[in-house]
């Protein structure tokens, strides 16, 4: 509302101006309409997404980006404390469970190339899986959590298709039938969307041989303890590559947003069904979610999204389909005494805000 009242404020003193001046060629109204609120937009943001960062001394990296217009860039902190070595741009952070979006797409890419069927079921491809209790689920149930699996060898929570139960070793099987049907292992198939992409600062927790990564810590600005072995510790058994081992940047995740968002990646067919919601996850910070495949859903405003939490790395990355708009948060710090909720308190408070002015498009 704002930033209408400026806009019709601008325009009538552009229009008043016009009347005392020689006839001159036709002046397109839209585009400067259209820049006018752009302008008044970064300014709105900035000056409530820099109060975040002030409020929670937010040690990370956020962007908003319209489409390939910078809304908002900030970088803040350190990303070794040790060595007071700044967050800047090209900062690789850990994105954690927003990594599944990435083994969903391996899947899907296979089935559109005819190696798989989303009803098949993972045994024929994991003889892990070829056990009684085990023997039904689908690589459908696995991409949105209805297999009833939690930790792989125990028994299920509750009958495959009949339920909700967010699984790392659900995604990580996937990465396993993405091995079986490529011929290829699964960080070389990660690298190679990537690079289809064109995310050059991205890798996963086994492969990363690059530079600028964003060394985590539990704690807070004034004392913090580093969390030992990343990015390798990702392909420990509580976290797996396939489920949460992605690293990436901001920009790369823009590129990301764009390029799958886009119809650049998968076919629009096959990216509906990625969309659209199957079931329903109860998220311990942001409530009741659709889930679709390997991404959350929301209708008010209609948004695609992933949170992420690794041992000190809480993450966001979210896309606003009607105005082509990606919010994408990353930090490399958690104040786990405090628990979950507060770790992720500026992601949540910037994800409000941004969808307040989503809600007024």
């Amino acid at each position: 509302m704002l930033y209408r009242i400026f806009l019709i404020s601008i325009l009538g003193f552009f229009f008043f101006s016009c009347e005392k001046a020689a006839p001159q060629k036709p002046v397109n109204t839209k585009a400067i309409s259209d820049s006018a609120v752009l302008d008044y937009k970064k300014k709105l943001i900035a000056s409530q997404i820099d109060s975040v960062f002030n409020q929670y001394q937010f040690n990370g990296s956020v962007g908003i980006f319209k489409d390939s217009i910078e809304l908002y860039r900030k970088n803040n902190g350190f990303s070794d404390f040790e060595n007071h070595t700044k967050i800047d741009k090209p900062t690789v952070f850990s994105i954690a469970s927003i990594s599944k979006q990435f083994t969903a797409v391996l899947i899907l890419q296979e089935m559109e190339n005819g190696q798989l069927s989303l009803e098949d079921k993972a045994s024929k491809y994991i003889k892990e899986f070829q056990k009684k209790e085990y023997d039904n689920i689908t690589i459908h149930q696995l991409l949105n959590h209805s297999s009833g699996l939690n930790n792989f060898g125990e028994k299920l929570m509750f009958k495959s298709g009949s339920g909700f139960n967010y699984s790392n070793d659900g995604f990580n099987a996937l990465g396993k039938i993405v091995e079986a049907v490529s011929g290829k292992s699964f960080d070389e198939n990660m690298l190679d969307l990537f690079k289809k992409v064109g995310m050059k600062n991205s890798s996963t927790g086994t492969a990363f041989q690059g530079q600028n990564f964003a060394k985590t810590y539990v704690g807070n600005s004034k004392l913090q303890k580093v969390v030992n072995g990343m990015p390798k510790r990702l392909d420990k058994n509580e976290i797996g590559i396939p489920a949460g081992g992605i690293l990436s940047t901001v920009d790369d995740l823009h590129l990301w947003n764009n390029a799958l968002y886009g119809g650049k990646i998968l076919k629009p067919e096959t990216l509906k069904k990625f969309m659209s919601k199957s079931t329903e996850r109860q998220h311990p910070v942001f409530g009741t979610m659709g889930y679709g495949l390997g991404i959350m859903t929301d209708n008010k405003p209609v948004s695609y999204f992933h949170s992420g939490y690794v041992k000190g790395a809480p993450s966001l990355n979210i896309y606003y389909p009607k105005t082509k708009t990606s919010v994408i948060i990353l930090s490399n710090i958690a104040d786990e005494e405090k628990g979950k909720s507060a770790a992720f308190k500026p992601h949540q408070k910037i994800k409000e805000i941004i969808d307040q002015l989503e809600n007024v498009n």
